[in-house]
């Protein structure tokens, strides 16, 4: 909180992590938990963990359905498997109205089809490195988009004209923490969430705005697509 971050969301991967994302966000106020299947976890995962997800948030309670999604990036996915946890989820996120944290990985259009498909609470696009015409699908469908440390490194170019030029309200800040370390920190050490109100500056810089607006739109924004939040 010294750093000026209130509000940290803590996402699960897997039905084996559940339980530690409850503790971890029990004893650390401003923590909030979501709980779902990972797309990268779907094959150590059991049709029998969406049972035992749908239970975990209706008796521990969530501010999201996540971290879930398609991934096609990694050698030897299976599409298939994704799928079906992906719906399965969105279909979960449908019934609890919850919205939804996404992970998206060389898949945007494949997670698109199945947002038009199964209509949720909208969500965020998390570490979003679509084209602009996926960008505002996403955006049609109530969606913010999510940028962090990617956005920092000059060379990622479409992430940068994409932070600079989208609307203010359909972006929300992340870390990722503690992957995808910004660029301003050394090669191998941990992105925290600390470092989000320089993320944040970076934003400001694109965009030609102070960071006290940016600050203030993507805290509204965050609040805005995950009310939840709110509480904390």
């Amino acid at each position: 909180m010294a750093a000026g971050v209130h509000r940290l969301i803590v996402p699960s991967v897997s039905r084996s992590n559940f339980i530690a994302v409850q503790s971890l966000c029990g004893q650390h106020p401003g923590c909030f938990p979501a709980y779902g299947i990972h797309p990268l976890y779907v094959e150590q995962s059991k049709t029998d963990d969406l049972v035992q997800l749908r239970g975990h948030i209706l008796g521990q309670g969530a501010v999201a359905l996540g971290e879930i999604g398609l991934d096609f990036f990694v050698e030897g996915f299976d599409q298939a498997r994704q799928e079906y946890f992906f719906v399965e989820q969105l279909k979960l996120a449908r019934e609890l109205d919850l919205p939804v944290l996404l992970h998206v990985r060389r898949a945007q259009d494949a997670v698109l089809k199945n947002l038009r498909r199964i209509k949720v609470k909208a969500g965020i696009a998390h570490a979003f490195n679509g084209s602009r015409q996926q960008a505002d699908e996403f955006i049609k469908l109530g969606f913010k988009l999510g940028f962090g440390g990617a956005m920092t490194y000059p060379r990622a170019l479409r992430i940068r004209e994409l932070a600079a030029a989208l609307p203010l309200e359909s972006i929300v800040l992340e870390t990722d923490a503690p992957d995808i370390p910004p660029d301003f920190l050394r090669r191998g050490m941990p992105n925290e969430p600390k470092y989000l109100p320089r993320i944040a500056q970076t934003l400001a810089g694109l965009r030609g705005v102070t960071l006290a607006e940016v600050a203030e739109a993507t805290t509204h924004n965050a609040l805005n697509v995950l009310p939840k939040l709110a509480g904390g």
